[in-house]
């Protein structure tokens, strides 16, 4: 037996669990380490990457870096037809390596379907350290949704609390300029959480704009939400004997309308179907903005 036979040999037996290919298939031949070296024209982009969103200018650093030294950490990949590849993780390495003029980059190949190479691409994702608090929460979302895992099983996958799965899933009901605050590292994920606990959309907003112009504390800005949530129960009229349905359309419905007037809206129903939609506000100012939203004014 030949020494390049030795080599295919031992690269086998380092990964037994790869599925075997067909013999007419032609692999990529130069290998380091278990490690495959495929050319970039072979790869492609991952329709269902995590990120969509690169920074041009830690691109270029990355470029440059890999002009310099390599691509020292591999992509993963996993084969979609005869010399064709698509990343399941490792996109920003990959684009980096085409502005640097790389013609091949070192590769694992996974074998994966769709639903295993999402997931295999989100947890991947999530581990990264750059991730501001709502691209994380973008991506647990995903993984509840669109790989149909419960929250248990996500915790045990990312190694995090199920609370802190919770905690960061609130962030995605903040309204956008909140949302887009966090993004922009003007908001810390305390602060974002401390507004997602604001029901009064109109006093979310307002408690906002005053962490921003002021500078607010994580610590102000709690005491302050909590001043303001023993001022609405002490001065809150006791509720009717008609209790609020928690049905989850009902509950979706008053989400939507809360959104669209801009405080908090009850629907409250009874068994024939009858009720009311109960929309609260604190002053004429208020009311005016409800009015404005509704463009009744």
């Amino acid at each position: 037996m030949n020494q390049k036979q030795e080599l295919g040999k031992g690269i086998k037996a380092l990964l037994g669990n790869i599925k075997k290919e067909p013999s007419n298939f032609q692999e990529p031949q130069t290998m380091v380490s278990g490690i495959i070296m495929v050319p970039l024209e072979q790869i492609k982009v991952n329709a269902l990457q995590p990120r969509n969103e690169f920074n041009l200018a830690e691109l270029e650093e990355l470029a440059a870096s890999i002009r310099s030294l390599g691509l020292i950490q591999p992509i993963t990949i996993r084969r979609i037809a005869d010399q064709e590849y698509q990343i399941i993780s490792g996109e920003r390495r990959f684009r980096a390596c085409k502005m640097a003029g790389i013609k091949e980059v070192p590769a694992y190949i996974r074998t994966a379907n769709d639903n295993e190479m999402l997931e295999m691409a989100l947890v991947e994702n999530i581990q990264r350290v750059d991730l501001n608090p709502i691209e994380i929460a973008i991506t647990y979302q995903r993984l509840l949704e669109e790989c149909n895992i419960t929250q248990e099983q996500l915790s045990e996958r990312v190694g995090k609390q199920r609370s802190t799965i919770s905690n960061y899933a609130r962030l995605l009901k903040l309204p956008p300029e909140i949302q887009n605050s966090v993004k922009s590292n003007q908001l810390s994920m305390g602060h974002a959480r401390v507004l997602a606990g604001i029901d009064d959309l109109i006093a979310q907003k307002s408690l906002f704009e005053k962490t921003i112009q002021e500078h607010l504390s994580v610590r102000l800005l709690e005491k302050i939400a909590q001043d303001l949530h023993n001022k609405s129960s002490s001065s809150s009229t006791p509720k009717s004997t008609t209790s609020v349905s928690h049905n989850p359309m009902i509950r979706s419905l008053e989400d939507r309308i809360s959104q669209m007037v801009g405080t908090r809206a009850q629907i409250k129903r009874n068994e024939k179907g009858e009720g009311q939609i109960i929309i609260k506000f604190s002053s004429d100012h208020a009311l005016n903005e409800i009015l404005d939203r509704l463009d009744l004014i």
